[in-house]
This record gives C-alpha cells, structure tokens and sequence, in this order.
C-alpha cells in the first residue's frame, strides 16, 4: 500500500474541508475514495466539487461496505462517532474521528477496546496539539527545570457563536442531538490541552449556565476550579458569548510563570524558586527576583493535515499519531465531570463515576427538545478550517 484510501463520512463543514485538502494532494500518503452523507444536499456538493473518482454514499454503512476504502474519518455529529468507529473496527477499518471522541467516556472505552481487539489504528483529530506554542508549554512543564506546577488558568471566551449557527442544524445545541455546548463542541481541543499539558486534576467543582447568552438548552457560559494532586489549583473559563473574547493560558510554576496569548509565549523566569525565597527571605514583602522574556518556540503549525499526515503515516510505515484514541478519554473526562458537577451542584472527584454521568445525561436527553433548523447559514472556514 503506497497509500491510504479514505472515506469521510459527513461532508459538513468539517469534513467538507477535509475532503478538499486530501482531493487536492495537500496529504500526499492518503487519497480521498469515498465520502457519505444522509443529506441530499451535501451529495450534491460532493458531485459538483469533488473528482469524479470519488464515490458517494448515503450512509456510512454503505461507504464501509464499499471495498474502496482502507480507513475511515468521521465528521458527523457527536453522538455518531462511537458508532461508526465500532462499526469501521469490525469491518477492518483504521478509524480517525473528529472531536471529540464521543459524549461520554464509557463510549471511548468501548471505542479503544474494539480497536485494540481487532489490532487497528484509532486516532483523534486534536489538530491543536501540533501548535508550536502549545507543544513548547508541554515541554517546559514536563522538564521539572522550573519545578512542580503551582496554579493554572486559562481564560479562553474566544469562541463567539452567533444564534443563527445554534440555528443551523437541528442537533445543535440540544441534549439529544449534541450532548453538551461549549465544552462540547469548541472546547474539546482546550480541554484536551489542558491535560496534556498540566495533567489531570482530582476535583472539579464547576457553573455550567444553560442559554444564558443564547436560546439553547444547553451550556454556553462555564466557570471551573480544579484541584490537582500536588496541591495546586485551577480555573477554566468559558464561554460562546463574549465579544471579543479572550484566550490566555497562564501556568504558575516554582520558578517560573508562563503565559500563552496572542500567539507568543512569555516566561517570567524567577532567579530562586519561590518556595525557597518564601522560607529564607527576611523581608515579609520582598518578592522573589525575576524578568520578562519572549520564549522562542519553532516548527511547523500542521494543524489538520499534519493530524491527516501522521495518521496515514502510523498505518502505512507505524508512526506516530499526533493524538491516540486512548488520550480522548482524559478531555472528555473533564467536560464530564464540569456537567456532573453543575447537574449535582457540587464538586466531582476523578475518577469519574461514569454511569451516574450517563444517568444524569439522559435525564437531560430526555427532556431534549426538537427544533428546526434554520437556512442561509454562512460560517467562514479558511485558515485552519474551524474547530
């Protein structure tokens, strides 16, 4: 095999985009076979768009059957991930999905256990992992050269929706059809950060509000503390209706601050560790000596395609995924635990207890309401394509 043949199921926004990237020979290790949609419309799309090689589907199932594909990427809802990925696993498929995983972590389990039993690649499209910025944050933590993690915060409101993209598809914002909001859908590739880079914390207290900026049932608006094994705290916020919003990550460590913003990465490097300056210091408001810089990070922002590239790559030669399978269960985790704790008003430790999570979702799914989806949408995706 030279290369990976690819069917995407669910030609949206997403897998639209993903489609022309590979059609047009941006991922030179994968080649675009098939693609399925339920709707008409995006069949439509397909004919007039993609090459004439390229077969189309109304189904996954029917894509999977095809014969023409050797994996399958998944752009559809969320509630459907599990379930096309258990399928393709059974059928022999390599399996990429979209973010995030599933909707709930018993999902992802069930997920990388069909994988595993049929030795196939399963991999998860958190493009934000290639960003040099964040990989250099990564990095410096993981060293232990500035000492153990103290506080993190990261204020990240930068995810403006408007109600007419909450009106554009019936499963938008729903219990039933999405299974959450904003840390649902945009926050997936934050959260999933967040633990990759600062580990998992063991108690989450969390105020998710529900359509406090929007007519949607679910949240749009969330503030979380977080306590970590070692002692130190956190805060996650978020939101999809502020404008203009704000995306800061700040890290306290022992002897230095990082903080993420607008692109750069800056350190304030302490000449001592603060705990050490706390303890030998005799003046009560002497603060430990330090300075400003501009860390230098480098490589290439690959964002999608470098996800692409590498997932053809760890089947046709065995190397390295930008994000495994198993890793989509630790992010998911989180917004788990900040639904449960808003649901129950009050702090959740981890491990999650996962099916009292799944009791309490479908509480909420049983009383989703049906709506209907409004037409003329227009959503921009150039650049990196949206997340």
């Amino acid at each position: 095999m030279e290369k990976v043949r690819i069917g995407i199921i669910g030609i949206g926004g997403m897998g639209s985009n993903h489609c022309r990237q590979i059609a047009e020979n941006h991922i030179p290790n994968m080649e675009l076979t098939a693609v399925a949609d339920v709707r008409e419309c995006r069949r439509e799309w397909a004919k007039e768009n993609l090459p004439d090689t390229v077969k189309i589907f109304e189904t996954g199932e029917e894509l999977m059957d095809s014969g023409a594909i050797d994996a399958i990427l998944i752009a559809t809802p969320h509630y459907f991930h599990p379930e096309l990925a258990i399928a393709g696993f059974k059928k022999g498929l390599h399996v990429l999905s979209e973010k995030p995983a599933g909707v709930y972590t018993k999902q992802v389990r069930e997920m990388n256990a069909e994988a595993d039993r049929h030795d196939l690649i399963f991999g998860l499209m958190f493009n934000q992992r290639t960003n040099p910025v964040y990989r250099k944050l990564r990095e410096i933590v993981e060293s232990g050269a500035y000492g153990a993690i103290k506080r993190v915060n990261w204020l990240i409101t930068d995810w403006y929706r408007s109600q007419a993209y909450y009106d554009s598809g019936d499963w938008r914002a729903t219990w039933d059809g999405e299974g959450g909001g904003v840390l649902l859908n945009q926050c997936p590739h934050n959260l999933d950060l967040l633990q990759w880079i600062c580990g998992m914390p063991c108690k989450i207290q969390a105020f998710c509000h529900e359509g406090k900026w929007h007519d949607i049932e679910v949240e749009d608006d969330v503030t979380a503390y977080l306590e970590y094994p070692n002692g130190a705290t956190g805060v996650f916020i978020t939101s999809t209706g502020d404008a203009p919003g704000t995306n800061r990550l700040e890290i306290d460590l022992e002897r230095a601050k990082l903080v993420s913003e607008n692109g750069k990465l800056m350190m304030y490097e302490l000449e001592i560790s603060e705990r050490e300056h706390c303890f030998t210091t005799k003046e009560g408001f002497a603060q430990p000596k330090g300075e400003w810089k501009e860390v230098e990070v480098s490589g290439e922002n690959s964002q999608h395609n470098g996800v692409l590239k590498a997932f053809a790559d760890a089947i046709l030669h065995g190397g390295e995924l930008i994000a495994r399978g198993q890793e989509g269960i630790n992010g998911l985790t989180l917004s788990n635990a900040m639904h449960l704790s808003s649901w129950l008003k009050q702090p959740v430790e981890l491990p999650l207890d996962e099916d009292l999570f799944l009791s309490e979702l479908n509480k909420k799914r049983k009383n989703s309401r049906k709506k209907k989806t409004s037409s003329g949408v227009t959503f921009d995706t150039t650049g990196t394509y949206g997340s």
